[in-house]
């Protein structure tokens, strides 16, 4: 599907779709905290956990809902809410429910710093956070980076990256995009070019031409260089990077390509990927049904079916049983 490019200039982006509107969790119209609040104290107070409640309530609420709920709680209980989930629930459950109370924010922030933790770098995650937020995303979660570890995201990643890698992952943690929503068409064929003749046309590769303008110019204008470019090399980007690069940087910058293209097809092929093969990748799925729920669920849900011929509801279905199956089902939203 990425080499298929006549419909990109104007497919829906999920870089600029207003928060909600392509969703499958909504704010909850006759919102009432209060009674939110009695039905999830009774949920967890009493003898057992009616998990159901606790599935229905926070996959039915708002992030800003959730977060009015959680101050409530907090106010009429002397407890908090998180805490709380912890204590009643346990294992991959747990972690969805902690996921569905925590701010975007400090959910994006709480896992880029699980993934710098101890040995090692889990570069994936950073990879598929910073090639996919917008730059309001980006400096909200910087912002709750530096509220956690009292130190800036560039200040840890400075210690973890390097190369050209670790050049484009700063340039995209700096936030600095150009977010204009013109195209200038004599642009993009000069970018188109300037990225052919730094790849294709040369022997060895200018990887920080790629870096710049990857990383720098506005959506639609790279959605209008990704077809120049095509144009002019006859291959995709995408198929000049991968012969091009390799390692962290070919994963990034390919990223990157696939979620100016088409950020619902970038995730579904992801949800894809944590539910096939042997075992299912539960904090993956986790991650990234809760980190877009809100934002283009519906979006993803169609690439899915287009992608897949079938549905994400039914391979969450025959992928993953009990309350974490019921809690990502309802995320889902609905069958295709």
């Amino acid at each position: 599907m990425w080499d298929d490019l006549e419909s990109i200039v104007n497919a829906p982006c999920s870089f600029t779709a207003a928060p909600g509107e392509r969703g499958s969790i909504k704010a909850k119209a006759n919102f009432n905290v209060s009674e939110d609040v009695a039905a999830l104290r009774k949920a967890i107070q009493g003898f057992g956990t009616n998990e159901k409640t606790l599935i229905d309530i926070l996959t039915h609420r708002s992030s800003a809902q959730k977060q009015a709920i959680c101050r409530a709680y907090q106010e009429e209980t002397k407890k908090i809410l998180v805490n709380d989930l912890k204590g009643d629930t346990h294992g991959d459950f747990e972690d969805v429910l902690v996921a569905l109370v925590t701010p975007p924010a400090v959910y994006d922030a709480k896992a880029l710093i699980k993934a710098m933790k101890g040995a090692g770098t889990d570069e994936s995650i950073l990879i598929e956070i910073l090639s996919s937020r917008t730059n309001k995303q980006i400096k909200d979660l910087s912002a709750a980076h530096a509220d956690e570890t009292k130190k800036t995201l560039t200040q840890i990643l400075k210690s973890e990256v390097s190369g050209h890698y670790g050049k484009a992952i700063l340039m995209l943690a700096e936030a600095a995009r150009d977010e204009s929503t013109s195209v200038n068409a004599d642009q993009a064929r000069e970018d188109a070019k300037a990225l052919y003749k730094a790849g294709e046309k040369r022997l060895g590769t200018d990887e920080s031409k790629f870096i710049e303008i990857l990383c720098k110019r506005s959506i639609p204008q790279l959605r209008q260089t990704i077809v120049e470019y095509k144009n002019i090399s006859g291959k995709t980007l995408q198929q000049s990077i991968e012969k091009e690069m390799s390692g962290n940087l070919e994963n990034l910058l390919v990223a990157i390509v696939k979620c100016v293209q088409n950020t619902p097809a970038y995730f579904a092929e992801k949800l894809h990927k944590s539910m096939k093969g042997v075992g299912t990748d539960e904090k993956n799925l986790t991650r990234i049904m809760v980190s877009r729920a809100e934002i283009d669920m519906l979006d993803i849900r169609a690439e899915y079916k287009k992608l897949y011929k079938c549905s994400l509801h039914k391979d969450i279905s025959s992928d993953v049983s009990g309350n974490l199956g019921d809690c990502l089902k309802m995320i889902c939203g609905g069958e295709d």
